[in-house]
């Protein structure tokens, strides 16, 4: 079993997100405003992390992680190396790992725990980031397609391995079946089912429509993404609710 903590989930957002920019401006073709942008909202996410656990279940070497990936953000917005993006999400790593074995403590549950929330982490960042990035592209229209393109194909490599961790014992099989109850007579558990697959089409549309030579296709498939965060996150949030 896993627990619901605010502050784990703003770190893992704040995590992932940071991540994948280092993912998309790993090759130089990325405007220095994507940068900026990317690393004021994720340094939001981990201090608003930081201030849930404080406020919350205090787990402390987690939140001193969140602190210093929020510091780390903004010491590198000005940065040009897009080595330095590294360090953050490197940092967040740590304090999801020791949050995962708080989670698990007293369940035995440590190596699900841990697998759920590094692959959520990766989940929330890739389709954080891919909707962001197809926004970018209004204020810097000449970017090659191929960098979306590559964003949304490890969220599409990622979203099978995120469903498969939330089936792992104790897992929404149970809910699915009657065994845990969801509190809606198993409403939930359907809805999460709707909520994975949903995520999987609307990756599958979004490249579909990448594919297209038109500018506009890009904006067509930044609106499918729209769409896909809302469903991701209610597959992510919706199972470790019901788990919890």
């Amino acid at each position: 079993m896993i627990k619901l903590d605010a502050a784990t989930v703003l770190l893992q957002w704040a995590t992932g997100g940071l991540f994948f920019l280092w993912f998309t401006t790993r090759k130089h073709e990325m405007g220095a405003g994507y940068g900026w942008l990317l690393r004021g909202s994720f340094l939001v996410l981990a201090a608003g992390a930081a201030a849930a656990g404080f406020a919350t279940h205090t787990v402390m070497a987690r939140e001193v992680a969140s602190i210093a990936v929020a510091v780390v953000s903004v010491l590198t917005l000005r940065r040009k190396n897009a080595s330095w993006d590294l360090v953050a999400p490197l940092i967040g790593v740590i304090g999801l790992v020791i949050a995962a074995f708080d989670a698990a403590s007293g369940t035995g549950d440590t190596v699900v725990s841990l697998l759920r929330i590094l692959v959520g982490t990766a989940f929330l960042g890739a389709v954080s980031d891919a909707m962001l990035l197809g926004h970018w592209y209004l204020v810097q229209p000449g970017l090659p397609r191929s960098i979306l393109g590559e964003l949304v194909t490890a969220l599409r490599w990622i979203t099978p391995f995120e469903i498969v961790v939330m089936l792992l014992p104790t897992g929404m099989v149970s809910v699915i079946n009657g065994s845990i109850d969801d509190g809606w007579g198993g409403m939930l558990g359907w809805f999460w089912i709707a909520c994975g697959i949903t995520t999987i089409v609307l990756t599958e549309v979004t490249r579909a429509a990448l594919r297209e030579r038109s500018y506009s296709a890009v904006m067509a498939a930044t609106g499918l993404l729209y769409l896909a965060i809302l469903t991701a996150f209610g597959t992510d949030l919706v199972a470790r609710a019901v788990l919890a």
